[in-house]
């Protein structure tokens, strides 16, 4: 597990890119942390970095979204969810094995989602500064870590 911080939403962002820049067809990775920490914000650089020009908002209304970029991006928020099985009718693991699947509020359904995973946790430190820590799962995810500088 290693932590790396952010000094705010552009930086938050350009991590993100970074990440997305090194994801592969069937990465998975989730994001957890409380409303506001910025999932979204690294969801936006994860996209840019995969090549999508396109604005991406939060999902919490909508469960999944799509961006093209040089692989999919698909992005689901499972904030409105209450229970695994209602993630698991998702079917999140078959329809991103050609793409990267970003997951915000993975505790929802954590018991159903692939098990090797990038995790990471945004936690706010200030007004506009934040802790990402990650912790692995496998040796794409370490990769990915890797990414980030973690």
């Amino acid at each position: 597990m290693s932590a790396l911080e952010s000094r705010g939403p552009e930086e938050t962002r350009r991590l993100g890119e970074a990440l997305g820049r090194a994801a592969e067809a069937g990465d998975v990775i989730l994001l957890s942390g409380e409303l506001g920490a910025g999932k979204t914000v690294f969801v936006q650089g994860i996209a840019r970095g995969l090549g999508f020009e396109g604005p991406v908002s939060s999902k919490s209304f909508v469960l999944l979204g799509e961006y093209a970029g040089r692989l999919t991006l698909y992005h689901a928020d499972l904030y409105r969810l209450d229970s695994p099985d209602e993630v698991e009718d998702l079917a999140l693991e078959e329809i991103s094995g050609e793409g990267v699947l970003v997951v915000e509020w993975p505790e929802r359904g954590d018991t159903v989602l692939p098990g090797e995973r990038l995790t990471l946790r945004l936690e706010v430190t200030g007004p506009d500064t934040r802790r990402i820590t990650a912790t692995a799962t496998g040796a794409r995810a370490l990769a990915l870590a890797e990414a980030l500088g973690g």
